[in-house]
């Protein structure tokens, strides 16, 4: 990797992998419209010579020369894609569309940073890649889904159509500094709440299941998905399998925060997807990759970010 461009790249995953990067040698052109990511989140990267930052809606073409392509643009918490729902269809299937054309221009090689709502409310478990989905196309959460799902359509036609070298990661639950803290992700609302010693909201009965990656780990997935061999395009899971429910998530939660708040139960949110856990043995025998970072270990470095950015 020369020269790379990093969609969505001052977003929470985005921001971390622009880090990477710079720091093993790599030219990185930033692209972010900022409606989610944050300048704060790349203000350690202004100025470095192997740094550059563009305000740039990825709806629109880019006319840049790059070797890789890292196309993580896109709102990806339901209070975020649900306020504007046709923008964010628009910005993964026209965003992915104007990503792919570039890749094509330059015969630059492009992963997708796709996401485990392909698989919708599943009825497999633990979902494996070969799992299609069960997925609601008219709902309030279709706009990211379908999207997403539209998106991995066009990577495996440009690839079969165009011979386009392309990648596909689905990611699963992640988390950790530089969460947004209030993009409505289970992980940033229970330590914020906790944090400012309010109710810790559970929707449900706090037994659906969700498994949690911290984000280094999935950092670390991501780039041995995009070096691993052409003929390996995926889509590839990348997520921690190990799987927890709602009310352990807070409980833990409560006890590293220490403070007053307490349970509070709402009703579950239309197509809610009740379990999630990865299959990830397709990403253990191609790529080598096995996430390290446990729970509790992720949670105290988030819960470190948290307390310095919101003064609590």
């Amino acid at each position: 990797m020369n020269k790379v461009l990093v969609t969505g790249g001052a977003g929470f995953l985005g921001s971390h992998l622009c880090e990477r990067l710079v720091s093993e040698g790599v030219d990185v052109l930033c692209v972010d419209n900022f409606f989610t990511g944050s300048k704060r989140n790349v203000l350690h990267l202004i100025g470095h010579p192997r740094f550059e930052l563009l305000r740039h809606d990825i709806t629109f073409p880019l006319y840049v020369e790059v070797d890789r392509i890292f196309n993580l643009a896109c709102p990806a918490s339901p209070v975020h894609y649900q306020f504007d729902p046709v923008q964010t269809t628009k910005t993964s299937v026209h965003g992915s569309i104007n990503m792919l054309g570039l890749a094509k221009r330059t015969r630059a090689r492009i992963l997708q940073a796709s996401t485990s709502e392909v698989y919708g409310d599943p009825d497999v478990h633990p979902q494996p890649e070969s799992y299609l989905g069960r997925v609601n196309p008219v709902g309030i959460r279709s706009c990211y889904d379908e999207g997403k799902r539209c998106a991995e359509t066009l990577f495996f036609d440009y690839h079969r159509q165009h011979r386009v070298e392309i990648k596909v990661v689905r990611i699963f639950n992640t988390y950790g500094p530089r969460m947004h803290p209030n993009d409505g992700r289970v992980v940033s609302n229970f330590i914020v709440q906790a944090l400012r010693n309010e109710d810790i909201t559970i929707y449900g009965d706090g037994r659906q299941t969700r498994s949690f990656c911290y984000v280094d780990d999935l950092i670390d997935g991501t780039l041995r998905m995009m070096e691993s061999p052409a003929e390996f395009t995926g889509p590839v899971n990348l997520g921690n399998p190990v799987e927890f429910m709602m009310i352990e998530l807070a409980e833990t939660v409560l006890r590293l925060v220490g403070g007053k708040s307490k349970l509070a139960f709402l009703p579950l949110p239309k197509d809610d997807p009740r379990k999630r856990k990865p299959d990830i043995a397709l990403a253990k025998t191609e790529l080598g990759w096995d996430p390290k970072v446990a729970l509790e270990d992720g949670l105290k470095e988030t819960i470190s970010y948290f307390r310095k950015t919101l003064n609590v």
